[in-house]
């Protein structure tokens, strides 16, 4: 448990700190190779392959990410997770009391979101060191018993049990990197032959690929497609593997002077080979299209999110009616995601059809609004409690500070991308890295407001308060950082000076009317100040 509670310390470290970039870095390259090799890092930061196919599962269902490059990236995922347990596997037990010191203080005493999650993934891993060292520890005596003896035996001799069981563990753990270091420990230890623990590798290779099919299963055929192949490629490479290890003499070649290295290089070579099917990738859509195929309703002419989720009839029970306003409200910000999603790639490259597209969106959250206001009008006063007639304003008040950001898109950035376009400004560099890390950072905050908004989670809605500070830290960064150019004499930043700064200013607007739904959970559970003011001021200073 130590060692899964690592991995997920990890992944979240680097999500929280990093996460709003990941589809800037997915979809830059275009070719297989590059793909690749964007895949074989994420894993290694993330230190999953699962989590990357997920990433990639979402990026495909929009249409960010081509089939091809995606499951170029998948495989190469599954090679960077193989690595990440060779680095992990080498003795760095004399890191922990390091890791542990600059971890620890990093999180607790910095003031800094990013240094709090650079200690995070820093404890994270030195959690997972100690939790391979209980584990080496642990089956110190349990090796010299008369059970495991019994049962490695047989795993070693029925090597197709040792794969089924190696692929169920991967699955209930939904970590194959834990699975994986698990094995090449009892390997290490001779507590498990070498023939079980490559079984049970090659499982876990199995059981990995699944992972991604089952939690996508909700999402839409496009972006199923990916873990699919994936599944297809993996799956069968790993039942064609078992049989080849178990029946001739390759591990001969794989073999190093440690059993547990042993194991290490069978997995790397296992997910190396999977490489060669990069060329190939592009034609494996179109069975996957046969096998998924997408879902048109010929008689479906609005679009999804554009049908109000509301009750036509008048509400009359108070809990349905606060659950469908709730499911109103969260349709408006997935048609306010959709908004903001390219706006900064019109600013770089500005098409009016685009434009137009995402003002008709504007209509539909409008309409979303209109909706939700006659709809709670028509709620009967005497069937709402006090604390429901509460919650039902807040939710309207948050549906307007929705229209509101909306109207930030429209009004305020879609002109200023015109505008710059018009009059062929660029901007710097330097600046359009920060207005790209702002953009990233706010489509984030967005999705954790999604969140907030169906779970009331507390801990949830002080994260996005605390990232609506941290917003607000950015914008006055990056407009120092600009004047600080201007001084230079930077000619594009004398050019974008105006839209540059409007920009900024816009951005954290848009993500001040997203956050907006923390403060009544916040309020609730006694989490806010009254005021910033200090409340007696001595006039005589």
């Amino acid at each position: 448990m130590l060692l899964l509670y690592a991995v997920r310390l990890v992944r979240t470290g680097i999500e929280r700190a990093f996460g709003a970039s990941f589809q800037r870095i997915m979809t830059r390259n275009s070719n297989v190779m590059g793909a690749s090799a964007t895949g074989l890092v994420l894993a290694i930061i993330l230190q999953s392959s699962a989590a990357v196919g997920l990433l990639v599962a979402g990026f495909a269902g929009t249409a960010a990410l081509g089939f091809g490059q995606g499951l170029a990236m998948t495989l190469g995922a599954d090679l960077g997770s193989a690595l990440l347990i060779q680095i992990l596997s080498f003795p760095l037990d004399w890191l922990v009391p390091l890791l542990l010191a600059i971890g620890g203080a990093s999180f607790i005493h910095s003031s800094s979101r990013n240094v709090k999650q650079a200690g995070r993934i820093i404890l994270g891993i030195a959690f997972i060191l100690i939790s391979l060292r209980f584990l080496r520890e642990t089956m110190d005596p349990i090796r010299d018993s008369h059970f495991l003896p019994a049962i490695a035996g047989y795993l070693a001799q029925d090597y197709v049990t040792a794969f089924i069981v190696g692929a169920t563990l991967a699955l209930v753990m939904h970590s194959s990197l834990a699975v994986v270091l698990m094995c090449v420990t009892l390997v290490s230890l001779s507590a498990v032959p070498v023939e079980a623990g490559v079984s049970l590798v090659l499982g876990a290779n199995l059981g990995s690929s699944v992972i991604p099919v089952w939690l996508s299963r909700g999402m839409s055929p496009r972006s199923r497609r990916v873990p699919m192949a994936n599944l297809v490629i993996r799956g069968s490479w790993a039942v064609l593997a078992v049989i080849l290890v178990n029946n001739f003499p390759v591990l001969a070649v794989l073999s190093s002077g440690q059993a547990g290295q042993t194991v290490v290089n069978v997995h790397i070579a296992f997910n190396l080979a999977q490489l060669a099917v990069l060329p190939f990738c592009r034609f494996m859509e179109a069975p996957m299209l046969r096998l998924l195929p997408d879902k048109i309703d010929p008689e479906a002419v609005t679009p999804v999110l554009h049908r109000s989720v509301l009750d036509d009839q008048a509400p009359v029970t108070p809990s349905l009616a606060l659950a469908s306003l709730k499911r109103e409200a969260l349709r408006m910000t997935q048609i306010l995601e959709g908004m903001m999603l390219p706006v900064m790639d019109i600013y770089g490259n500005y098409d009016a059809d685009r434009v137009v597209h995402i003002a008709n969106e504007d209509d539909a959250l409008n309409g979303a609004l209109d909706s939700i206001r006659h709809y709670v009008a028509a709620i009967p006063s005497d069937t709402l409690r006090k604390k429901e007639n509460k919650q039902a304003r807040e939710l309207t008040e948050y549906a307007i500070a929705l229209k509101s950001a909306g109207d930030i898109i429209v009004k305020t950035m879609l002109p200023l991308a015109e505008e710059k376009n018009k009059d062929r400004i660029s901007f710097s560099v330097a600046g359009q890295a920060e207005l790209v890390s702002m953009h990233e950072r706010v489509l984030a905050n967005l999705k954790l407001a999604s969140n907030v908004l169906v779970s009331d989670d507390l801990a949830s809605a002080r994260l996005l308060l605390e990232e609506k500070a941290e917003m607000t830290r950015m914008e006055r960064s990056s407009r120092k950082k600009h004047l600080r150019r201007l001084s230079e004499g930077t000619a594009k930043s004398f050019e974008s000076s105006d839209i540059h700064l409007e920009t900024t200013r816009a951005l954290k607007e848009f993500n001040s009317h997203v956050s907006a739904v923390a403060y009544p959970i916040l309020y609730r559970d006694g989490q806010l100040l009254e005021t910033r003011l200090i409340e007696k001021m001595d006039r005589d200073k």
